[in-house]
């Protein structure tokens, strides 16, 4: 062999010893490593087992802790529930024991009461026989008294009554004489007092004649609008409302003048919505006043309810309600008639009470006297208003005594109740206070109403109004009814009628007006 394979197999047998020693290395390392580990292991399965121990310790140690506080917990209860049962037991015993103490009187009280009994019924025996020989002794003697005067009983029983009833009769008649002339001396005075005490008790206010209100404008500018092209929409409030609108140059402010507060109630707030909403024209304008009008209705209800709620008046018929609000709208003599009524149901109850009669009573008649001055219908103003309140408190239900009381208090009929002549006096004491009552307003207010109720009888008028302070008189005709000779007519018809039946200061014109209307709906 040469040297170069000699060379390669040395190399090679060297590379194999090599692998052999390096394969015997390795593995003895390996050796130390798996005895390293498994020391390791044993000592983290030591660790484990001992921290398990001691998790082990402390969970029995809070579940030992968690039984001994249910265990109190539940002790408290049954200590609560045994402290209970023993409180309800003390309370059986209580009641057993007051009840049979109750038992043990009401034993001794019906043994007093038999020997209360039996000596009653012993005391009755007794009387009973002693009645006896008093009705024998007493017989006896009246036969002896008989035997002696030669008088029967009757007779003799005749004689003294007849002895008697004239002595009686003297004393009577003394006695009654007597007790008239301190009444006489004392009645008048009794009376002026209860009288002054009343009217002490009551606050009263002054009538104010008012016929005229006054509407508050932003500007002036609206004058313009509500004036409208050549005045109709004035034109169309007034003959809406029955109102007289006056713009003058008073800044910022018209005037509404009318004798009857309702309309002029209904035409400011017309004015208002109006001037609110802008849109101001004569189809508006009588849509407004429509509205308007049913608000008020409305209104009048509402203080109907609040007038008998703050005078405690209860069970008064829907239809009165009505009646009393409308009271707010009227005067009488220029005295609000709400006003005066509430005053007269004041007084009414306070002398009903100082004379010991019902104020309940008394006050709802003072209330309701004078509701007859609202008529419901106009026809209903030809009856004395005493008299139609009389038969509309009827109507609705009211107490005889009521009723009398308010046809009374004028004396158109005959009273019949003790509350009557209080309703009178109380009437009389309102109006006839200083400051209550205004004549000339009234005259006024009457002479403008009559004025409308002479328009009113004619046909085919359908509204009518007396403006101008009286000086014209505006009617509203129906147009299917009247033609436009008709209304000529009628117009000269009024002012002959009004001439011929009325006393009036000036002139009065009359304006017939007639309205044709052609109305159809778009669909």
């Amino acid at each position: 062999m040469d040297n170069t394979t000699i060379t390669i197999i040395a190399a090679v047998v060297g590379l194999l010893i090599g692998f052999a020693i390096a394969k015997i290395l390795e593995k003895g390392k390996a050796g130390k490593t798996i005895t390293n580990a498994e020391k390791k292991a044993a000592g983290i399965i030591k660790d484990a087992k001992r921290e398990g121990e001691s998790i082990k310790k402390d969970k029995i140690f809070q579940a030992k802790e968690k039984f001994l506080e249910l265990k109190a917990e539940h002790e408290k209860v049954i200590i609560n529930k045994d402290k209970k049962i023993a409180e309800a037991e003390k309370r059986t015993r209580d009641k057993e024991s007051q009840i049979g103490s109750e038992l043990a009187k009401g034993k001794r009280l019906n043994e007093q009461l038999e020997r209360q009994v039996k000596d009653v019924e012993h005391k009755a025996e007794i009387l009973e026989r002693k009645q006896a020989e008093v009705d024998k002794l007493h017989k006896s003697q009246v036969k002896q008294l008989e035997v002696i005067s030669g008088l029967s009983a009757e007779e003799a029983k005749s004689q003294l009554m007849e002895s008697l009833k004239e002595t009686a009769k003297t004393d009577a008649m003394a006695y009654l004489q007597e007790t008239l002339e301190e009444a006489k001396l004392t009645a008048q005075q009794e009376a002026r007092k209860i009288v002054i005490n009343t009217i002490q008790r009551i606050g009263t206010e002054e009538a104010v004649e008012n016929c005229v209100s006054v509407f508050n404008l932003e500007s002036d500018d609206v004058k313009g609008r509500i004036i409208g092209r050549e005045g109709r929409n004035i034109r169309a409030i007034e003959a809406a409302t029955g109102v007289e609108i006056i713009v003058d140059d008073t800044p910022e402010a018209i005037i509404l003048s009318c004798f009857d507060s309702v309309r002029r109630e209904v035409a400011r707030l017309s004015l208002h919505r109006l001037v609110t909403d802008g849109r101001i024209h004569p189809a508006r304008i009588e849509e407004v006043v429509k509205k308007t009008e049913k608000q008020i209705n409305e209104e009048i209800v509402e203080i109907g309810k609040r007038t008998i709620i703050d005078l405690g008046i209860h069970g008064l018929h829907p239809e009165l309600i009505k009646a009393v609000g409308r009271m707010k709208y009227r005067s009488s003599y220029g005295q609000n008639l709400l006003q005066h009524s509430r005053e007269v149901a004041k007084l009414c109850a306070v002398m009903a009470s100082e004379l010991g009669l019902n104020p309940k009573l008394a006050k709802r008649a003072g209330l309701l006297h004078d509701i007859g001055k609202v008529p419901m219908i106009e026809t209903d103003v030809e009856k004395p208003h005493a008299i139609l309140g009389m038969e509309w408190a009827k109507k609705y239900g009211e107490k005889k005594e009521v009723c009398n009381a308010i046809g009374a208090h004028h004396d158109e009929i005959e009273m019949t109740s003790l509350i009557s002549p209080i309703v009178q006096v109380c009437d009389a004491i309102s109006g006839a206070r200083p400051g209550a009552r205004r004549q000339v307003l009234d005259s006024y207010i009457q002479r403008l109403k009559d004025l409308e109720d002479v328009a009113f009888g004619f046909k085919g008028v359908q509204k009518a109004y007396a403006i101008q302070a009286g000086r014209e008189l505006r009617v509203i005709v129906e147009s299917e009814k009247v033609n436009d000779e008709q209304a000529a007519e009628l117009s000269f018809n009024i002012s002959q009628k009004i001439q011929t039946d009325m006393t009036y200061p000036g002139q009065v014109k009359i304006t017939v007006i007639r309205e044709t209307r052609s109305v159809n709906v778009a669909k």
